[in-house]
């Protein structure tokens, strides 16, 4: 597909009622998005942590925007199906001329979805002021329009996850957001933090975008989102991170016991590489 198609697919993937709805264990490198790939998924999310740590820097914009772009471009290129780029809060100084430079960036690596967060905020805020962030989307969106592509955002607001202000007006601060943020150009809005069944079906039904949570353990099923009204769950770093404890399991098991039980279950070398062998041309 060329990169209009697979933008299109991406948002169609994200259709009001669609059935299955659109799941992303999030990817790190060309490994994991290939198997993701393999597994079924219709588009890949990147991981923004999953690819710090990778790369040997701490989440949070540990990596320059170069850095990050480039390992998106890896991804995008080992993969055939859509990709959708976590790319934090939007790098340098986080200005609406940063986020309209992150935008193109993402573009010309291949992406055709960017995820875009509202935190943290200046002087030790939590988060961005609600229409300083709007006014970054309009930025991104802006760019995004003169590069001729139609760029999916994911507009992210971590009033839950970051615990913001009183626990009682987080819904109606949320919600607000999404309205600004989607006023501005955003097409989805994540908000991760929130597990709680009831408050999900509420945000599904008052953000007036796409609805992005975050899956695992203590947050209902796919299945059961779907029916509360979310139209994308990603696991964020989650699988960065359960495949972080295998390495250390594993690890600790040779070096301290000695024996072999954690790689018992294991790709074998064939199908691994012929993950990718359709990307190596021939002689």
């Amino acid at each position: 597909m060329s990169q209009s198609d697979r933008a299109a697919r991406f948002r169609q993937l994200h259709a009001p009622g669609a059935d299955p709805i659109l799941v992303l264990p999030n990817a790190w490198d060309a490994m994991s998005a290939r198997l993701v790939e393999e597994a079924g998924a219709s588009a890949i999310a990147t991981t923004s942590a999953g690819i710090s740590w990778a790369l040997g820097r701490p989440d949070g914009q540990g990596l320059t925007r170069e850095a990050m772009v480039a390992a998106v471009r890896v991804i995008a290129e080992a993969v055939h199906v859509p990709v959708t780029a976590d790319m934090e809060s939007g790098y340098g100084a986080g200005t609406p001329e940063d986020v309209a430079e992150t935008a193109r960036a993402v573009i010309a690596a291949g992406a055709v979805g960017l995820n875009l967060e509202d935190a943290p905020g200046p002087a030790g805020a939590p988060i961005l002021e609600a229409e300083a962030q709007s006014t970054r989307i309009a930025a991104a969106r802006a760019a995004a329009s003169a590069a001729g592509v139609d760029l999916f955002i994911n507009a992210r607001t971590d009033v839950y996850l970051r615990k913001v202000g009183d626990e009682g007006e987080r819904f109606a601060e949320t919600v607000r957001r999404a309205k600004s943020y989607t006023a501005a150009g955003a097409d989805g809005v994540f908000v991760p933090g929130v597990a709680d069944a009831e408050t999900i079906r509420r945000l599904a039904a008052a953000v007036g975008a796409p609805l992005n949570v975050i899956g695992g353990p203590g947050v209902p099923s796919v299945a059961e989102l779907r029916a509360l009204g979310v139209a994308r769950v990603s696991v964020g770093p989650g699988l960065a991170r359960a495949v972080m404890a295998h390495i250390r399991r594993a690890a600790t098991e040779v070096l301290r016991a000695g024996t072999y039980e954690s790689l018992r279950e294991q790709v074998p070398s064939p199908e691994a590489n012929a993950l990718f062998a359709r990307r190596v041309a021939a002689p």
